[in-house]
């Protein structure tokens, strides 16, 4: 990469991202997704947060199933390798960090930008209970991933072992270049430590084109300020050849069960098993992946 391109890397402004964490996380409230409702409460008040179940916008039920799956996705690719050090990328609002602190032995990194870190740790007191027993460790650290020296400094904070580096939406907010110098970083780190790549970041373009679904403004002028479009792939094999091209191997594909999905019923009328196979039929536009290096 060049100067130029390496400078645009440092300077860019990714604070902008930031509110989309918040409503993001508002959205997730309406599901089981551990202490998402619990956030939505902390980060609306001293408004009362209400989620309304009874709300008749199929496009609204569609994104929050998604982002469900999605997250979920993260869990269904780590519940079967026995990596201990556990690093999350801009992890926005998600606390997934705090549940799994609860798994004794566990050493999870939640990283985002450091005005979200700086929220999130406001957070944390209030998301305990007495019932709550965590054994393992976890810290809340800023970081910017496109910087290779600070990641390698929030890495150096690991015991010793491999690491499984996760991200849900991070790569839809880089452009290519950006996209080579993460994956550049992330190879050389799991390449001398050992490990995986979990991301939920296999988006594909214009899945949505051709149907009659619409989302809203604010959305759409999110979207488009931030390229997410454009940033993309154009298919899966691309998004397969690219990952192959920065030296990483797919070693398996979530597949969430159903039953994790707590706002499936919500999406149409009929019942579960009705609405689960209407949700398969839609256009496929995003995978999650567990990468490794080759």
């Amino acid at each position: 990469m060049d100067k130029n391109k390496q400078t645009k890397s440092r300077i860019r402004d990714f604070n902008t991202i930031s509110p989309s964490a918040k409503s993001l996380l508002l959205m997730k409230g309406y599901t089981n997704i551990p202490y998402a409702r619990q956030t939505a409460e902390l980060l609306k008040y001293p408004e009362k947060y209400t989620p309304d179940f009874g709300k008749k916008d199929f496009m609204f039920w569609a994104r929050t199933l998604h982002f469900e799956e999605r997250y979920w996705s993260i869990d269904d690719l780590l519940s079967n390798l026995n990596i201990k050090n556990i690093l999350e990328l801009s992890s926005g609002f998600s606390f997934r960090g705090l549940e799994n602190s609860k798994q004794e032995g566990i050493y999870y990194i939640d990283t985002d930008l450091p005005s979200v870190i700086e929220e999130k740790k406001k957070f944390i007191p209030a998301q305990k209970n007495e019932n709550d027993h965590f054994l393992g460790t976890l810290e809340l650290l800023a970081l910017n991933a496109l910087d290779a020296e600070q990641f390698q400094e929030v890495v150096n904070h690991f015991p010793t072992g491999k690491i499984t580096i996760i991200n849900e939406g991070l790569l839809i907010y880089l452009d290519t270049d950006e996209k080579e110098k993460l994956c550049g970083i992330i190879h050389k780190i799991l390449k001398d430590r050992g490990g995986y790549w979990i991301t939920t970041d296999i988006y594909i373009k214009n899945q949505f084109e051709n149907t009659d679904l619409k989302i809203d403004k604010d959305t759409s002028d999110f979207l488009e300020q931030h390229k997410i479009e454009e940033n993309k792939f154009n298919n899966f094999d691309e998004a397969e050849e690219f990952f192959n091209r920065m030296g990483f191997d797919i070693d398996k594909e979530a597949n969430v069960d159903q039953a994790k999905l707590s706002s499936l019923k919500y999406i149409l009328n009929g019942n579960i098993e009705e609405n689960f196979a209407a949700y398969q039929n839609f256009p496929k536009m995003q995978k999650t992946w567990r990468l490794k290096t080759k």
